[in-house]
C-alpha cells in the first residue's frame, strides 16, 4: 500500500470565496472514488483552523500499490479535474509514503 497525501492553497479573496473554492475542489475530488483502479480510500478535509501558516485543504488517499499511484496521476478522470480546477489551486505540497511494515 502507498498513502498520497496533497494539501492545497485556494484562490479566493475573503474567506467565504476560498471556503467556496475548497468546497468545490473536494466536490471534484470526491467523484474520483470507486472510478480509479487501485484507490483503495479517498478523503478530502477543509482546514477548521484558520491559522495563517494552514493549507486551506488536504486529500489523503490509499493506493494498492506504487503502479495504481501513478495510474491515477495519469486517469482520465483524473486529468479531467485537473484541467476543471484550472487555477482556483494556488500552491500545492504532496507526500507520498509506504507505511513501515506494508
Amino acid at each position: 500500500m502507498i498513502k498520497h497525501i496533497v494539501m492545497w492553497n485556494v484562490r479566493g479573496e475573503t474567506a467565504a470565496e476560498r471556503n467556496a473554492a475548497a468546497l468545490f475542489v473536494k466536490s471534484r475530488f470526491e467523484g474520483l472514488v470507486g472510478r480509479i483502479p487501485g484507490l483503495l480510500r479517498m478523503e478530502i478535509g477543509l482546514d477548521s483552523s484558520r491559522v495563517d501558516y494552514a493549507c486551506d485543504m488536504v486529500l489523503y488517499s490509499e493506493f494498492d500499490s506504487v503502479a495504481s499511484l501513478a495510474g491515477y496521476g495519469s486517469h482520465p478522470e483524473h486529468l479531467r479535474i485537473r484541467q476543471e480546477l484550472g487555477d482556483v489551486r494556488i500552491a500545492r505540497f504532496q507526500v507520498d509514503y509506504t507505511p513501515e511494515g506494508a
